[in-house]
Order: C-alpha cells, then sequence, then structure tokens
C-alpha cells in the first residue's frame, strides 16, 4: 500500500508539472508561427511551408534523418539550397545582360562601319591559310561550343523569354531536348579544346608585337592594321582566355554538375552551377566579337575557316609579317599557289568573299 501512495503521489506532481507548462503563455514568435500555420491549413491545405521554415532555422533544435546516402545523410534541409536560389536571379540578369550588350553593339558597330574590306593589288595568288586537319578541329569545337551555349541560355531564359511566345506544349519539348543535348554532349567538348590546343598552340604565343597590335586596336578595327603573324594579338587573347581558360573552366564545373556521383554534395553542386554560370556569360560575349569577326565583321574570314584558303592580298591586308614570312619561305605549311591551282569551287567562293 505504501508503494501505491508513492506512485499516486509520483504521478499527480508530473501532472501538475505538465498542466503547469501548458498553461504559460506562448512566445509571440511561436504564437504567430501557430496562427500562420492554422490560417494557411485554411487557405493552402497541406502546405506545411511555416513548420519546414521552423525547423530549418532553428538552432536549438535542428531537423535531422537517418534517410539518403552520404555525404548528404542526416540532412534533412540542405539550407544553402534557398541561398543558390535567390543568388541564380541576380547572376542569370547580369549575365544575359552583358551577352546582350555584347549582341547590341556588335550590331551598331556593323551598322555603322560594316565590314572590314580587303586591298586590292591584282594578284593572281591564294595561300592556304588552314590545312583540312585545323579546320576540322575547329568546326568540331565550333559546333559543340555554340551548342551547348544556345541550349544553356534555353535552359536559363526559355522560360522567361520563349515560354509566352510559343506556349507550354512546344516549350516543354524544346526545354528537354536543350537539357538532353546540353548534358550528352558537354563531354565532347574535352575532346575539342585538346584537338583545338594541339593544332593551333605553336602559332598562338604572345610576343612584343602583340600587344603592339592591342594598343592600336582601333586602327586594326578601321581597316588599318599594324602587321601581324598569322594571328594577330586579338586572336591570340582569344585563344588562351576563351579557349584555355574559360572553356577548360567550363568543362570542370560542367562535369561536376552532369556527374553527381564524384561524392560532391548539393551544397558543393550549387556553387559550382553559379561559377559555371558566370563563365559560360563572360565566355558567351567574348565568342560573340569572335563569331561576328570570323563570319560577317570581315571580309574573307569565313571562306578561310571553311575552305582552308585566302587571297594573297587578304594575307598582306591582315597579317603582313605572316604574309612576308611565307614569301621569304618560312612557312611551308602555308604555301603560295596560283589560282589555277585551287579548285574551282573553293577559289569562286574565296574570291567572291572578299568583294
Amino acid at each position: 500500500m505504501r508503494i501505491s501512495y508513492w506512485r499516486a503521489a509520483l504521478a499527480a506532481a508530473m501532472l501538475a508539472v505538465a498542466g503547469y507548462a501548458v498553461a504559460q503563455p506562448q512566445a509571440p514568435q511561436q504564437q504567430d508561427a501557430a496562427r500562420q500555420q492554422a490560417e494557411r491549413s485554411v487557405t493552402q491545405p497541406y502546405n506545411n511551408a511555416p513548420f519546414w521554415r521552423e525547423v530549418r532555422t532553428s538552432n536549438s533544435d535542428p531537423g535531422f534523418t537517418q534517410l539518403g546516402d552520404p555525404p548528404e545523410r542526416g540532412v534533412l534541409i540542405q539550407s544553402r539550397g534557398e541561398t543558390w536560389r535567390q543568388a541564380r536571379v541576380p547572376v542569370a540578369l547580369i549575365g544575359g545582360l552583358l551577352v546582350a550588350l555584347a549582341i547590341v553593339s556588335l550590331g551598331g558597330f556593323y551598322a555603322i562601319r560594316g565590314s572590314i574590306p580587303v586591298g586590292e593589288s591584282g594578284s593572281k595568288t591564294m595561300i592556304e591559310r588552314f590545312r583540312p586537319a585545323d579546320r576540322y578541329a575547329h568546326w568540331t569545337m565550333a559546333i559543340v561550343w555554340v551548342t551547348l551555349g544556345i541550349t544553356g541560355l534555353i535552359m536559363t531564359f526559355g522560360k522567361v523569354l520563349l515560354l509566352p511566345i510559343i506556349g507550354h506544349t512546344l516549350y516543354s519539348w524544346l526545354a528537354v531536348a536543350a537539357k538532353n543535348l546540353h548534358n550528352f554532349i558537354g563531354p565532347i567538348l574535352i575532346v575539342g579544346v585538346v584537338w583545338m590546343i594541339i593544332r593551333y598552340l605553336p602559332y598562338n604565343w604572345l610576343s612584343k608585337e602583340d600587344f603592339i597590335w592591342l594598343m592600336k586596336i582601333k586602327g586594326n578595327l578601321t581597316g588599318h592594321e599594324y602587321p601581324s603573324g598569322k594571328f594577330n594579338g586579338g586572336e591570340k587573347l582569344v585563344f588562351w582566355f576563351l579557349l584555355v581558360v574559360l572553356t577548360a573552366l567550363l568543362i570542370i564545373s560542367g562535369l561536376m554538375l552532369n556527374f553527381p556521383n564524384f561524392g560532391q554534395t548539393r551544397a558543393t553542386m550549387q556553387t559550382f552551377n553559379v561559377i559555371h554560370m558566370v563563365l559560360a556569360y563572360v565566355a558567351i560575349a567574348m565568342a560573340c566579337v569572335h563569331i561576328y569577326l570570323g563570319t560577317i565583321g570581315m571580309k574573307g574570314a569565313y571562306r578561310a575557316m571553311r575552305n582552308g584558303y585566302v587571297t594573297a592580298e587578304w594575307a598582306k591586308h591582315h597579317h603582313e609579317r605572316w604574309y612576308n614570312d611565307i614569301r621569304a619561305g618560312k612557312v611551308p605549311e602555308s604555301p603560295m599557289v596560283a589560282e589555277s591551282a585551287v579548285p574551282e569551287p573553293t577559289r569562286r567562293a574565296v574570291q567572291l568573299a572578299v568583294k
């Protein structure tokens, strides 16, 4: 009987303590959270955002779980995900404005200046500027790079720019296609970069003459070019910054995102996603300048890479030091030949391009 009395007294004491705890007024924050949850349960049933927000921000009782595989096991809510989601918006906005500024500026320059012309001398000779292996390496790189750039822009800005125009059905197909192309074609870029570096590195070492060329950039863009070798200072900067540095970093960050089985956490992938975006916008803006000068911005430049040949006038006007070395017999891989030695379709295309 004595033991029963002790048990009854202990139970009564516990009930009294529990009742006292319940009777205590809740803190204002707890009251607000409870009120918001009650209101949300009426207007938005099954939406427990306030509850999970409290779990995420709680320092005294952090949430935990045993689900998932390492290294994510034990992470109930990954708070950096919200930081990443908010950071992507200004990064995308600034990057998009940078790309748009590059395109608009180049369009305005072309409207005012037009294509950079080629001087006339009446010569009947041509020069093989790019051998087939050089052109294959360039076009492999160019096709893959442009595909990745376009699909990346679709994934970033498609929902804002394309969805209102083409509708949900067509955009859903386009977005899925862009994502798959981006993911599966991306690793091919590794082959293109290595091939390009092997083929073009010997001609892209910087020299004092290249810095002088860069100092005279205004004259170079208005038809008064400073003599340069096979590649001028601007082309060499594109090689080193766009190809060797930016594209290599894009490959590394892209592999981290494309293959989540390297043991990286979600926080690591979110960081690399932002890095990948920043690098891509800078690279695309720089590539726009390269594409412009290689197509409509300079007469004969596209055909040089498409067919391999340029006229002697083109070589002398744009790359005078290279032209002089060819005439002196110092560049055996770029022979100067008579127009009649060049296949007729190529000859006509090159001649038409420089008119």
